[in-house]
């Protein structure tokens, strides 16, 4: 069993990064559509199960358990906890299980700066992360990994929260601030990475000067939304999986109102890693990488952690 602090330390964030773009080039991988089941949650709305499982030729059957109780904002509790169960490919053996919250975080944050690494501008200097859970300060390490940020900025409905992730980036060296004024930070910066559970726009198309870089994490349901139809017509679209992006709000929306078709879906993260497409193409365009989780990924940190952690895959 590996808990969070092992992942950590097992899944530095080069490593982590180029461990993803290694299993986006193999085709000796399977990953089944994730299920989505809904959860009642008696009174309190309505919550997510989902299942998420990938796995090896010869390795291992990795398995993401995930609940989504949106019910648990403003208590003790995360809306979010997950485990990941890895068995033997050969005989089916249970092999391991890992934090599966840590593993995600983790992988999350990798997979956006893979992709800004081909899509935002080369000199793109100012980045701005839009909100303040467990994810937004990893957001702000693995993007620094693929390239120097001038000034960071962090922004979040509590604006204490804010300033709490921007002064522990700041004690690790990173040019992290807090800021008040979301309009303002949205034009300000070259690359916007919003990692919200938001369920109505938080980034308007109206707000993202040309050659703005736009990362969209938080949502992964219909009813979940991150930014408008506006910048969604504009950009240029990419994202992680087309089976799983297409699921979220953040396209699904806007391709059952007409807005979009899928045809306008540019590439997927597997296209830009391989170089079957190059990416940004000026450096006035705005592009929009919408990630919402893929198994995949998770099967790479998971073997990563296991084989760092001196518990390599059979």
């Amino acid at each position: 069993m590996l808990d969070a602090a092992q992942i950590r330390e097992a899944t530095p964030w080069p490593e982590l990064i180029g461990a993803i773009a290694d299993i986006l080039g193999s085709d000796k991988l399977v990953a089944p559509e994730r299920h989505v089941h809904p959860v009642n949650l008696a009174g309190r709305g309505t919550g997510s199960l989902l299942l998420m499982p990938a796995w090896c030729e010869r390795e291992i059957i990795g398995v993401k358990v995930v609940t989504y109780f949106p019910s648990n904002t403003g208590t003790p509790s995360s809306t979010t906890h997950s485990a990941y169960i890895c068995f033997d490919r050969q005989c089916g053996e249970l092999r391991a299980v890992l934090d599966g919250d840590e593993l995600s975080v983790r992988r999350t944050a990798a997979v956006s700066a893979l992709a800004a690494r081909s899509l935002a501008r080369p000199d793109a200097a100012r980045l701005l992360v839009i909100g303040t859970g467990r994810l937004a300060p990893n957001m702000v390490r693995a993007h620094a990994q693929i390239r120097h940020f001038d000034a960071i900025q962090i922004w979040g409905r509590n604006p204490a929260a804010a300033e709490e992730v921007a002064e522990v980036l700041a004690g690790e060296g990173l040019p992290a601030e807090g800021v008040a004024n979301l309009d303002e930070a949205i034009g300000w910066a070259d690359v916007v990475s919003s990692a919200t559970s938001a369920t109505s726009p938080v980034v308007l198309g109206e707000q993202l000067a040309p050659g703005t870089h736009l990362d969209l994490v938080g949502g992964f349901r219909v009813d979940m939304r991150e930014t408008d139809n506006v910048a969604i017509a504009q950009a240029v679209l990419f994202v992680d999986t087309v089976a799983g992006a297409v699921q979220s709000g953040d396209l699904a929306q806007p391709l059952a109102e007409g807005v979009i078709t899928e045809r306008s879906i540019m590439a997927d993260l597997r296209s830009l890693v391989t170089g079957r497409h190059p990416g940004r193409r000026t450096s006035e365009e705005i592009t929009l990488f919408k990630s919402a989780g893929f198994a995949l990924a998770d099967l790479a940190a998971a073997r990563l952690a296991l084989r760092r952690a001196d518990h390599p895959c059979p």
